[in-house]
């Protein structure tokens, strides 16, 4: 008995040990970020940045997985599934606190499900139509869209898509309904406002700048307190004549639940060099948003923030009555 005892409790050692080492030793291979929506859109964007900045710091390839759908849901699920060992991470927006109360059969919980690594960054979003769209300015796009509800068509990523949570607070706020085009990403969606197959749409900074600077797409208004410094002359909503609307996406990163604390210290610490590299900064900077401050890029505050939110959007997505199996 005494022997039988003795081979189970060394056993649990060798168990342990081996895990101490696989942690220690961590990243000692690629690591996959998964994004859940397509290449080329606006977290799409974020996530290659940050991945970029990340592979240096923990000496290993993070590579991009597109798993687009169901507004972000899918490769949510991807991951929630994921073997909780540091080697799968996921990079998600707003959608991320707007799912619990948009889809009545989530297979994960948003919560739960997963461990935070950090908060990314803050992005506006800006109102866009095709460049050939009649209004010259907010009001008269205002006044075109309530005249012509019937036949202007609103692009955006999916139910729980930051692009549809915006046209929806859009479509509340002007207390008119317009015939939406759902996509699988902004991506498709940018490409056929691109090529005037839809009229207009509520999308981020980070997708939208440099089609606004190169003159392809018209734009109306951002959607912060304060204008973009990389587009100064765009008015806010608020000055346009949309009192008091305001949106801003956040993004954060996160790990299967599970994963061992000292592989996610690991990785907040990476996120947080990410952060403040200047070639990164840079380019949140042209794309018309910035990095959150370091106390904000850690796990604690992403568990905070995802929980405020769930608790902010669940009332006024129940509001709108807006849910999808």
């Amino acid at each position: 008995m005494k022997l039988k005892s003795l081979r189970y409790f060394s056993g649990i050692a060798v168990l342990a040990s081996a895990a101490a080492h696989a942690q220690s030793d961590y990243p000692a291979k690629m690591i996959t970020m998964i994004v859940p929506f397509s290449a080329g859109g606006p977290t799409d964007t974020v996530a290659r940045l940050v991945a970029q900045s990340m592979s240096t710091t923990l000496k290993q390839q993070v590579i991009i997985e597109n798993v687009g759908g169901a507004g972000g849901t899918i490769g949510a699920a991807r991951v929630a599934k994921a073997a909780p060992d540091g080697y799968t991470i996921f990079l998600h927006h707003i959608g991320q606190s707007t799912a619990p109360a948009l889809y009545r059969k989530l297979t994960y919980d948003a919560i739960d499900s997963f461990e935070p690594v950090g908060l990314i960054t803050d992005v506006p979003m800006t109102f866009v139509t095709r460049k050939d769209f009649p209004a010259k300015d907010f009001k008269e796009l205002l006044s075109y869209v309530k005249a012509n509800a019937a036949k202007v068509t609103y692009a955006n990523a999916g139910v729980g898509s930051a692009s549809h949570l915006c046209g929806m607070l859009f479509m509340s706020a002007i207390n008119t309904d317009l015939t939406t085009v759902p996509y699988k990403g902004t991506g498709p969606a940018m490409n056929d406002l691109l090529g005037g197959q839809v009229d207009f749409m509520c999308d981020q900074t980070t997708n939208t700048t440099s089609q606004i600077k190169g003159g392809k797409i018209k734009v109306y208004g951002v959607t912060t307190k304060t204008r973009v410094p990389s587009q100064p002359d765009v008015p806010t909503l608020n000055e346009a004549g949309l009192a008091g609307f305001e949106i801003a996406v956040w993004h954060g990163m996160y790990a299967p639940k599970g994963t061992p604390k000292p592989v996610i210290a690991t990785l907040s610490g990476a996120l947080q060099k990410a952060l403040k590299d200047p070639n990164v900064k840079q380019r949140f900077a042209d794309l018309g948003t910035e990095p959150v401050p370091e106390n904000r890029a850690t796990p604690d505050a992403l568990r905070a923030h995802l929980k405020a939110e769930i608790d902010k959007w669940e009332p006024v997505i129940k509001k709108a009555g807006v849910f999808t199996d």
